[in-house]
């Protein structure tokens, strides 16, 4: 069987516009620009996505498990239309103060992610805007990768530095679009490495 070729994606400040007064429905919910084709370019290049996101709004009681679901009903219609989907998505209702073992910074999303679709976690890449997306993900043994959107946009190259820094290892690209980007020409150059042709997917031309 072949394994899963599977991304863990980080959804605030990563898919869609974050909100200091949190995301809150449907409509609030607005795509960063070239996300969504960004992750439509990596299903058709192969792989699964998945989203992780901490949603302690649900615990705070800002918003429902309906007005989440219709959140992720509207990315993937969105996502539809560019031939793309997310698989699932994996979320954490919790505030701080529940003690949770799935609020990131800590790893229990991604666990129960390996868990389901039976992976190594440790071939899974894993994508977020934040130190705790970064985090997460290390607990989780999967390869980290920070985007320059969302929490981090504003900040400069040494504070990105300083963050990275803390977690030895991790990958930083301008949006999800280059994140994509850079994991389809690696995979391109593995191809080719290992004797099979450069088959043209994720269009990167």
């Amino acid at each position: 069987m072949t394994p899963v070729k599977l991304v863990i994606i980080d959804r605030d400040g990563t898919v869609n516009i974050d909100r200091d007064d949190y995301v809150k429905s449907a409509d609030e919910w607005v795509a960063l620009p070239g996300a969504l084709e960004a992750i439509a370019r990596l299903n058709q290049a192969g792989w699964h996505t998945v989203v992780a996101t901490n949603q302690s709004g649900i615990g705070r009681g800002l918003f429902d498990i309906a007005a989440l679901n219709a959140m992720h009903l509207k990315m993937n219609q969105l996502l539809h239309k560019l031939g793309g989907r997310v698989d699932a998505v994996f979320f954490c209702p919790h505030t701080p103060l529940d003690a949770c073992n799935c609020r990131k910074p800590l790893p229990g999303l991604y666990t129960q992610i390996g868990e389901r679709y039976g992976v190594d976690l440790g071939e899974v890449p894993a994508v977020g805007d934040s130190l705790r997306d970064l985090q997460a993900s290390v607990a989780a043994g999967c390869q980290p990768h920070l985007v320059r959107s969302g929490k981090v946009a504003d900040l400069g190259d040494d504070a990105i530095s300083e963050l990275l820094a803390k977690v030895p290892g991790a990958k930083v690209h301008a949006d999800l679009a280059a994140f994509a980007e850079a994991l389809i020409q690696r995979q391109r150059e593995v191809q080719i490495e290992g004797g099979r042709p450069d088959s043209g997917y994720g269009h990167l031309e």
